[in-house]
């Protein structure tokens, strides 16, 4: 298929390697032309603006967003709506909030013009293993991209959730159930650490051996082996912990609908915590992030102001 590729950050960028893997036709548009060449080299065909973007794609036209939520996302599907036609197709692949996917969708439905959520998990090793994605939309839009999905997804790495919203409504409480598994593993090493053993462990052997059969194993703790071998302590690493929105997004979803869900609203409140101390928990959560998603970590001692 020939797919608009729009934002070419580590997600997209990877993506839209995938897609020309799989033999589609990718034109490729990102703010910084520099990303835009760098795909071109690879077989994608470029666009310098969105407009030749929009030129350069045959009808019914395919264009994916892959930004960050929130204005980005709202600035694009502004300029989008007035290029694209009636029976075109509208995919927003970043993280974005379930409601703001209604709200899209209605926005641009008097154009005509298909809306399509899909929540896309993988991180920096997608490339190589593939994308999970949870996909929310009109079912036979859904049908009619499935060469997509089946491309960018590992076997049965894809699935239809349901109306507008349900795929990106997934995707955040994946991401909420994310946020407790990794605030475990950090509690764990960190007692591990403070114990009288802590100075005999080898903590990458400790990772690996929880991995062959043990009930804890996991994708993380193999992140968490590959983090301990580089930085036995993660000494060079601050424990500074982000948070992208989704894990917010699902403690207000429990509040919304009088779910308990104390294992996630904690870690939620940890990540904030980790803005003040120096935790050698945090830093593992720090790594694990850095592993799975190239996010930035910041090194030891240096600080960054408050998040809100």
């Amino acid at each position: 298929m020939q797919i608009g590729m729009i934002g070419l950050g580590r997600m997209g960028m990877n993506m839209a390697r995938r897609l020309l893997r799989g033999k589609h036709r990718v034109i490729a548009y990102n703010r910084t032309p520099d990303r835009v060449k760098e795909i071109v080299k690879e077989g994608a065909d470029g666009a310098y603006s969105l407009e030749e973007l929009v030129g350069k794609l045959k009808p019914p036209r395919l264009a994916w967003l892959m930004l960050p939520a929130g204005g980005p996302v709202d600035e694009h599907l502004q300029e989008m709506k007035d290029l694209l036609k009636e029976g075109d197709i509208l995919v927003d692949g970043g993280n974005s909030y379930y409601k703001d996917d209604i709200r899209h969708a209605e926005e641009i439905k008097p154009y005509g013009i298909h809306y399509m959520d899909v929540g896309v998990s993988g991180g920096i090793w997608g490339l190589q293993i593939g994308y999970c994605l949870m996909i929310g939309g009109n079912q036979d839009i859904y049908q009619r991209l499935e060469p997509v999905f089946k491309t960018l997804a590992p076997k049965e790495g894809y699935l239809y959730c349901g109306q507008t919203g349900s795929g990106h409504f997934v995707k955040m409480i994946h991401n909420g159930i994310e946020y407790g598994m990794m605030a475990a593993y950090g509690e764990g090493f960190d007692i591990l650490k403070a114990s009288p053993y802590g100075k005999g462990l080898d903590f990458a052997q400790v990772a690996h051996l929880w991995n062959q059969g043990s009930v804890v194993r996991s994708w993380l703790l193999e992140l968490a082996e590959a983090a301990f071998e580089k930085d036995r302590n993660l000494s060079s690493i601050s424990g500074y912990v982000e948070d992208s929105g989704e894990g917010r997004w699902t403690v207000q979803q429990a509040i919304d609908t009088a779910v308990p869900a104390p294992v996630i609203a904690s870690s939620l409140f940890q990540r904030f915590r980790s803005r003040e101390t120096d935790a050698f928990s945090d830093k593992v959560l720090a790594a694990l992030r850095q592993e799975f998603g190239g996010h930035a970590v910041l090194k030891a001692g240096q600080k960054k102001s408050k998040t809100r």
